[in-house]
């Protein structure tokens, strides 16, 4: 393992919209930036319920988590971000999908009074990086 820092970046995934990267990686720790419902080669919001712009965040961070060395099963913690509370189920639905080890990561869903591009929901995650 190195502590050097390095940016992680794919096309996979919509680039970034300010100045953050994709993911950071160091000491074997991938730090995933959030993701919304952008679609990676137009850049265009995709999706108007919660439940299928999450699908699309999902992919995105998968893309991303994948870019960066891991795996969605060694994600360790996400954080979900919904501009209304009422979507949780609908999402939570999506986002099983998506974690399916004998071990969830930890998560926070946090009511949010807007996100970016008038998104619905993000996502973001830490994962650790198994390294040969």
């Amino acid at each position: 393992m190195t502590d050097k820092l390095t940016a992680v970046s794919t096309k996979r995934a919509p680039a970034a919209i300010g100045p953050y990267s994709q993911a950071t990686k160091s000491a074997g720790v991938l730090y995933c930036s959030g993701q919304i419902a952008l679609h990676p080669e137009t850049g265009e919001l995709v999706g108007t319920s919660a439940a299928e712009q999450a699908e699309r965040v999902l992919e995105n961070l998968s893309a991303v988590v994948k870019a960066g060395g891991s795996t969605m099963a060694n994600v360790l913690r996400c954080t979900v971000y919904l501009v209304d509370m009422t979507d949780f189920a609908a999402v939570n639905e999506v986002y099983a999908r998506y974690f399916t080890g004998p071990v969830p990561p930890a998560r926070a869903t946090v009511a949010v009074a807007a996100l970016p591009r008038g998104a619905r929901v993000e996502i973001d995650c830490i994962a650790r990086i198994d390294e040969a």
